[in-house]
C-alpha cells in the first residue's frame, strides 16, 4: 500500500473511517471510536490482515498495517504514540521498534517497515 498525507480531523458526530483499499473508499469504524494518541484495530475485508488507525493530538488520521513484523503479532494498534524529529510513531507494545506513522519505516532498523494505508474521514 502507499502512503497518502494525513487526512482532516474528525468534525462531526456522524463521521467515518475510511481506508483505499482496492482502488474503492471502505469504511472501517466510526471516527467517534478513534481517541488522539491511541489505535484503534480493524479487520480488512479479507478476513486475515488487520490495520491499525490513529488520530494523531493534531488531528492527523494514519492508517498502517496492525502486524508487526518482529514477532508477528497484531499488536501495533496497542503501542505508544510519540514523535521523533517531528514525526509521529507508533512504538510496538512488545519489542517496542517505532513505526512511522506515515511512512511506514521502521526507525530502528532500515530493512524493516509495515504497510501504509490511504485513509479519511468521512462526514
Amino acid at each position: 500500500m502507499t502512503g497518502a498525507p494525513p487526512a482532516t480531523s474528525v468534525t462531526t458526530a456522524d463521521a467515518s473511517v475510511q481506508l483505499h483499499l482496492d482502488g474503492a473508499w471502505l469504511t472501517v469504524c466510526a471516527a467517534a471510536r478513534l481517541t488522539p494518541g491511541r489505535g484503534v484495530a480493524v479487520l480488512l475485508p479479507d478476513g486475515r490482515r488487520q490495520a491499525a488507525l490513529f488520530l494523531d493530538r493534531t488531528g492527523h488520521l494514519y492508517a498502517i498495517d496492525n502486524r508487526d513484523p518482529f514477532s508477528g503479532a497484531a499488536v501495533l494498534s496497542r503501542g505508544l504514540v510519540g514523535s521523533a524529529d517531528g514525526r509521529p510513531f507508533v512504538a510496538s507494545p512488545l519489542l517496542k521498534q517505532r513505526f512511522d506513522l506515515g511512512t511506514g519505516r521502521c526507525l530502528d532498523d532500515d530493512e524493516v517497515g509495515v504497510g501504509v494505508y490511504e485513509a479519511r474521514i468521512s462526514p
